[in-house]
């Protein structure tokens, strides 16, 4: 099948209705909070993560190298470090090849015991996204270590599932993917889910929905770390009116035509083509992040990065992209 080229940011908004990852479908009508009730619930949330242990704080933003969700890890990332109210480095188990999913993939300059060779005293606040495996030893460990010295824990979607096997959630309140929900609450019969909230703090210990909360739970940290007007200005980059907690949750239900459409468009192969995302040096993380999640999940266009050299790109943030192929153009 032919290759189709699209740019990143023509598409990002794609994300907000091809995402997967989404907020949980609560048993019942929910009834709105009050816009006071939410601001108190935001505010709330900001004081949660002010930093206590330095005046520029360090930010870990975790990977596993065999498999790590493309928006909640490359958004947190480039948002934050946009935002120049912190340190901020990403790490995996290995240094290297650090494999993304849906698609794309990046090399990480750090691993763990080079982190902890560093920043012995820990990080301030850790971000996990969703991985592939929630229970790899030696990220559990050190997640447990992160916590111990203080940390702030920062889980992005499925990243929630590592947080509870590394002992993080219980006895504590939380929110996730949609999906997650029922396994969590078996996991960790003392956890209380909370419903129609895109995130939810707890005694150092952050949960989001999905990967549409990855901008918002980000802007939070930045407004947390550097103040509302810093906040501001990297929102107004992103094209975001804000960064509230509200979330309707009900429209993410899984239901039958949705599910319909999910297994329609994974088994029509012959209807499948390939997206291919142009990227040069210098291109932006978020709208590359946003763009690539968003087609792959059709699983009907998966994608691939295009350059025009076979060496590694070098995104805005100054992670290096690894290309999936060579432009012939």
């Amino acid at each position: 099948m032919g290759l189709r080229s699209r740019f990143a940011g023509g598409i990002a908004g794609l994300i907000l209705t091809l995402a997967a990852c989404a907020g949980d479908p609560p048993p019942g009508a929910a009834v709105p909070a009050s816009g006071p009730t939410l601001e108190a619930d935001r505010q709330a949330f900001v004081d949660a993560l002010r930093p206590t242990r330095r005046k520029v704080p360090v930010v870990a933003v975790l990977a596993l190298n065999e498999g790590t969700e493309t928006t909640d890890f490359l958004v947190p990332h480039a948002v934050v470090r946009r935002s120049g109210v912190a340190v901020v480095e990403a790490v995996a188990p290995r240094s290297g090849r650090v494999t993304l999913m849906p698609s794309l993939a990046v090399e990480v300059g750090s691993d763990l015991a080079g982190f902890d060779r560093r920043h012995p005293e820990g990080a301030d606040y850790v971000i996990v996204p969703a991985l592939h495996a929630d229970d790899d030893p030696a990220v559990l460990g050190w997640l447990r270590a992160q916590a111990g010295k203080g940390a702030i824990i920062v889980a992005v979607c499925s990243g929630a599932l590592v947080a509870g096997n590394a002992g993080l959630l219980d006895g504590r309140r939380f929110t996730g993917h949609w999906h997650d929900r029922g396994r969590l609450l078996k996991r960790h019969p003392t956890a209380t889910y909370v419903p129609d909230r895109r995130y939810v703090a707890d005694r150092g210990v952050v949960t989001t929905t999905g990967v549409s909360a990855s901008v918002p739970v980000s802007l939070a940290l930045v407004e947390a770390i550097g103040g509302r007007d810093r906040a501001m200005a990297v929102a107004r980059t992103l094209g975001a009116a804000s960064w509230g907690p509200e979330h309707v949750s009900a429209p993410f239900a899984l239901d039958a035509a949705k599910a319909w459409t999910y297994l329609s468009n994974t088994t029509a192969f012959w209807r499948r083509e390939p997206v291919g995302i142009r990227v040069q040096d210098g291109i932006d993380d978020v709208q590359l992040a946003l763009a690539a999640d968003a087609w792959s999940r059709t699983h009907l266009s998966p994608t691939v990065a295009v350059a025009d050299k076979a060496a590694a790109v070098r995104l805005r943030s100054g992670l290096a992209l690894i290309p999936t192929a060579r432009s012939t153009m």
